[in-house]
């Protein structure tokens, strides 16, 4: 059933179970709540979800943030599905690659793209998933550019799409999303994840508090073409007020993030 949810009744919602609303229109300070993640999975794939979650390969400090960062719940939000093809961008230490390797399986594929201005460091860990997981690929390239061997199903980015905005990525981020645009089939997801600024702030936080306002990243890809899907909750944090850096130890792993599902298309 869809309900008109205030700001309070939202934070009320979350610490009722509803923790991982779609949230697809805000105005006036009120949003209209139409499902949770777990409802846009099929029985099958949230088994997988669950599967995924708990292989044994994955790094104990990994297993440790998830009370954090409710890997399911995204999953679900994400709709991943068996055989999909998807490109995790910066995968860092692959906390999402190795979920997408499981629930893709043998028919798909992830591709772990590390920017050409930081594969010196980084090519070395996305070798490492590609060693470990077969359906595992590492790919170069410049973000503004970026290419893949076939049409992807997803695209999806956490906690990094406020870093290429910072001028030493060099990268023109309307051409990326451009890029990214391209690289998708025809109503494949561009799934986006970062820390979220102050209303109004826009960019003005990306290097100094490695935050941006969500309704300037929504105007940016909406530009490229995308249409705005929805958003979920399942890891914001309504007593984050935003005025923190985010490895802040105060703040750090607990900042309010939000979860956008864009769609191209087709």
């Amino acid at each position: 059933m869809i309900r008109r949810l205030a700001a309070g009744a939202a934070v009320l919602a979350l610490a009722t179970g509803l923790s991982a609303c779609i949230i697809v229109s805000s105005e006036g300070g009120s949003r209209t709540v139409v499902t949770s993640d777990a409802a846009m999975a099929t029985p099958s794939n949230t088994a997988l979800y669950a599967d995924a979650v708990a292989d044994p390969r994955r790094p104990a400090e990994e297993v440790a943030r998830d009370a954090l960062r409710h890997p399911a719940e995204v999953l679900a939000f994400a709709q991943l599905a068996p055989g999909d093809k998807v490109a995790d961008i910066r995968p860092g230490a692959g906390y999402f690659t190795r979920l997408f390797s499981d629930v893709v399986g043998p028919t798909g594929r992830v591709y772990a793209f590390v920017p050409e201005r930081t594969m010196a460091r980084e090519n070395a860990g996305a070798d490492a998933l590609a060693a470990a997981y077969p359906n595992v690929t590492r790919v170069n390239g410049l973000l503004d550019t970026m290419t893949f061997a076939e049409p992807l199903d997803m695209i999806f980015m956490s906690q990094e799409y406020h870093d290429f905005h910072i001028p030493g990525f060099n990268t023109d981020v309307a051409r990326m999303n451009a890029a990214a645009f391209a690289a998708l089939k025809p109503g494949g997801r561009y799934i986006l994840i970062d820390h979220q600024a102050a209303p109004g702030t826009g960019i003005s936080a990306v290097q100094t508090l490695h935050r941006i306002e969500g309704d300037y990243l929504k105007r940016e890809v909406q530009a490229a073409g995308f249409v705005y899907e929805g958003e979920s909750t399942a890891v914001a944090n309504p007593a984050d007020d935003h005025s923190l850096n985010v490895f802040d130890e105060k703040i750090r792993g607990r900042t309010d993030q939000f979860v956008y599902h864009f769609r191209k298309p087709g």
